[in-house]
């Protein structure tokens, strides 16, 4: 594959990468303990950068520079240059990562989150790799994980703790946790050593540790060492975590497995023995517990010791054990259980937090300002991005009534909008101008109206989800327990 031919074009390189990722993926499913040697050829390969850097032009980052301050959209024509230029330093083992550029980005209650953002050389490079590494490593995953994963989601997680909720299993105690800076604190010598257990080229391990050590380049021109953890806004700090964190995967994994088969495990259950489930979306998770709250409680020092070894520790202010009929707040949802309206049986309810309504409000005030956009269609090309992502995400809920209220109150703020725009004309000059029959549209473009948003049940797909390398035929669902 490494040939001194010109770049292949992307459905040629696409081709070639599905191929050799699917063998990948076939030999480390087959072979739970084997250790791939001689795969930095095809971190360099030609395809490999072709599809790497394809990704990154086409992700939401593209418009981001790091230190080098080139974003990867305004490459352009100097692309095939770039990436053989990149590709002799990959080969020659010249290549060093520079530091990513540090961005403080707002979140909930006043706080900030850092975020890496890497040059657009290091992001193809980091691309490259995730290619090559990501169907080793999902061979060993377990299904309890949902986060960062290909073909996997948040409502896949949602639909589990839903179906282990259910009042025939009785998973009612629930221990929600939160590791504190999982990102900024993750031991490098245990996530190496577990990138060790599958990875025997030392080339690649080197230039995993070569962006792990690359350093942040502070707002106030600071460069600080990264000796811990791996940055979040790199394209390859999700897949490392889920290496790190898959330590806990595997320990409520191994706890499953030792309860036995299915009639055993029915057995303890009856005998008052705790049986717990993990659902696990990246860094955020809960552990299902059919038990008592005292079970549940006990998992502190659990989880605690467990993550401990990786250099991660429990947020003892965001971490907590509830009940079900409490109802907690996960990946942006609301789950409780509540009596089904009319009747005396409890039923399992997710909706959309108070948390997301507030911030899908807070985004649209933002838009709607006075001064945020020249013309209404500008005006309704942003909102309704926003507000088709936000009903697609939670369009899976109880979130009829919900989206009635965000589309009241979009469809108001946009008026005000109007009014603000246009002083000079009255009510009814306005209305019959701007939205008669109560519909909003400028240059043929209607304003998106949640209250249209049909909702409909998630299909829990069970624990056997295909990844894009295996057939629909080997990835039959299978059922938790």
């Amino acid at each position: 594959m490494n040939i001194g031919a010109p770049l292949p074009n992307l459905d040629e390189a696409r081709g070639r990468v599905l191929a050799m990722q699917t063998k990948l993926h076939r030999w480390a499913t087959s072979g739970p303990g084997r250790r791939f040697d001689d795969l930095y050829n095809l971190v360099h390969d030609p395809a490999f950068l072709v599809v790497a850097w394809h990704r990154v032009r086409g992700n939401r980052g593209a418009r981001s520079a790091g230190i080098d301050g080139v974003t990867p959209r305004s490459v352009g024509l100097r692309t095939g240059r770039m990436l053989g230029e990149l590709r002799g330093d990959l080969k020659a083992r010249r290549f060093r990562p520079e530091p990513v550029r540090e961005v403080m980005i707002p979140k909930a209650l006043g706080k900030m989150r850092r975020l890496g953002i890497p040059t657009t050389a290091d992001r193809v490079v980091q691309a490259s790799l995730k290619l090559v590494l990501e169907p080793i490593f999902e061979a060993d995953f377990k299904p309890c994980s949902y986060g960062f994963r290909p073909r996997r989601r948040a409502q896949d997680a949602i639909a589990e703790i839903h179906h282990l909720g259910s009042s025939n299993r009785n998973y009612h105690w629930v221990f929600e946790a939160d590791i504190k800076a999982c990102f900024d604190e993750i031991d490098h010598a245990a996530l190496m050593g577990r990138v060790r257990n599958r990875i025997g080229d030392k080339r690649v391990l080197a230039l995993i540790g070569l962006f792990l050590r690359a350093g942040i380049l502070t707002e106030d021109a600071g460069c600080r060492d990264t000796t811990t953890g791996t940055p979040q806004g790199g394209i390859l700090s999700p897949l490392l975590a889920n290496i790190a964190l898959s330590v806990l995967d595997e320990h409520f994994s191994q706890k499953w497995e030792a309860l036995g088969p299915t009639w055993t495990r029915a057995k303890r259950r009856r005998a008052g023995e705790p049986v717990m489930k993990l659902v696990r979306y990246a860094d955020d998770f809960v552990v299902m517990v059919h038990g008592t709250r005292d079970d549940a409680n006990a998992l502190w020092d659990e989880v605690a010791g467990v993550l401990k070894p990786m250099g991660l520790r429990l947020s003892e202010e965001k971490t907590r054990v509830c009940h079900l009929d409490e109802g907690f707040d996960f990946l942006g949802f609301r789950t409780q259980r509540r009596p089904k309206p009319g009747t005396s049986q409890r039923h399992v309810y997710t909706y959309p937090s108070r948390k997301s309504l507030a911030t899908i409000k807070d985004r649209i005030r933002a838009l709607t300002r006075r001064r945020s956009h020249r013309t209404l269609a500008d005006l309704l090309h942003r909102l309704n991005s926003v507000l088709r992502g936000w009903c697609n995400y939670f369009r899976h809920g109880v979130s009829k009534r919900t989206f009635g209220y965000v589309d009241h109150f979009a469809f108001w703020r946009v008026v005000h909008w109007l009014r603000k725009r246009h002083l000079g004309l009255n009510w009814g000059s306005l209305r019959r101008h701007h939205f008669p029959h109560w519909e909003i549209d400028a240059d043929g473009l209607d304003m998106f109206r949640p209250r249209a948003v049909t909702v409909s049940r998630y299909r829990y797909r069970g624990t056997k989800i295909p990844t894009p390398w295996t057939s629909l035929a080997t990835g039959s669902s299978g059922r938790a327990e």
